[in-house]
């Protein structure tokens, strides 16, 4: 990255699939510095579809205490999908029965209070509403952001966040479709089931999608006005320039009819002298 203000440094604190994680963009020094909460969203059955990948690898998530409230969730709130160490090997089928499995809306879990439907309690209120509350809230945070992302959108992600903060990426962002997930091929009604898993995070998508083009136009829009008002002072300074040459060349003019005017009296009075000699 490049910093266009080099007397600002910039940090931003980027949500994980675990908890919060700090990553300072520059050096934490005593240079004023602003936080900003930032995302990146993903299509929620690609997005599935690695978790399950990855769960299959072997990946866990253990160590996450899930905290709410100043608490973590109990067993009873959140029971676990398996017995075992991990769930190695775990087909698709047996990932998409656990009704426990976090996997299911995740991006919208992870971007709302969950003090407001009672945290991981799902007793504390009807499934309606706490779909509702939870849909709402993501996308008011969502919209609070100073800046999200999109996967599938590389090249206007990297354009929203370099006119966001002021920043500019070395190099380009490349857009690389070919993940675990898309080499994964399933059917239509898998497919449908895996949406119906996760209503919530298809919602939100749609949702940050319509925002993110926005954002994007808006920035697009911005940078026209750059470039017209950059375009309109380059010719007034043009115009200026030209017109300081017109007025240098006329002072000159002037400076040299009066130089020839005192010249030519010189030159009268001496050659009367001349005569008179």
């Amino acid at each position: 990255l490049r910093n266009s203000s080099p007397k600002s440094s910039i940090s931003v604190i980027i949500y994980s699939d675990r908890n919060r994680l700090f990553f300072p963009i520059y050096p934490l020094c005593s240079l004023p510095r602003n936080f900003y909460y930032i995302t990146l969203l993903r299509d929620p059955v690609s997005r599935y579809l690695s978790e399950w990948k990855h769960v299959q690898r072997g990946a866990t998530w253990k160590t996450a205490l899930h905290m709410c409230d100043g608490r973590p969730a109990t067993p009873d709130e959140l029971p676990s999908c398996y017995s075992s160490e991990d769930w190695t090997g775990v087909s698709l089928e047996e990932f998409m029965a656990c009704s426990s499995n976090l996997a299911n809306n995740r991006q919208t879990r992870m971007l709302a209070d969950l003090s407001l439907v009672g945290c991981y309690n799902l007793s504390s209120m009807s499934e309606e509403r706490r779909a509702e509350l939870l849909l709402s809230s993501a996308k008011r945070n969502l919209r609070r952001m100073a800046f999200f992302g999109l996967t599938e959108f590389q090249r206007k992600t990297q354009f929203l966040f370099e006119r966001t903060f002021g920043l500019h990426f070395i190099a380009a962002f490349t857009q690389i479709n070919g993940t675990r997930a898309a080499g994964v091929t399933v059917g239509t009604s898998t497919r449908s089931r895996i949406e119906e898993l996760n209503a919530l995070d298809v919602q939100l998508y749609e949702y940050a999608r319509e925002l993110f083009s926005r954002r994007v136009q808006y920035c697009h829009h911005q940078e026209r006005q750059e470039e017209r008002k950059r375009k309109r002072e380059q010719r007034r300074r043009t115009k200026q320039q030209k017109t300081s040459q017109i007025q240098q060349q006329e002072d000159d003019e002037r400076k040299d009819a009066e130089e020839e005017m005192e010249l030519t009296g010189v030159t009268e009075d001496y050659s009367s002298q001349v005569v008179r000699w």
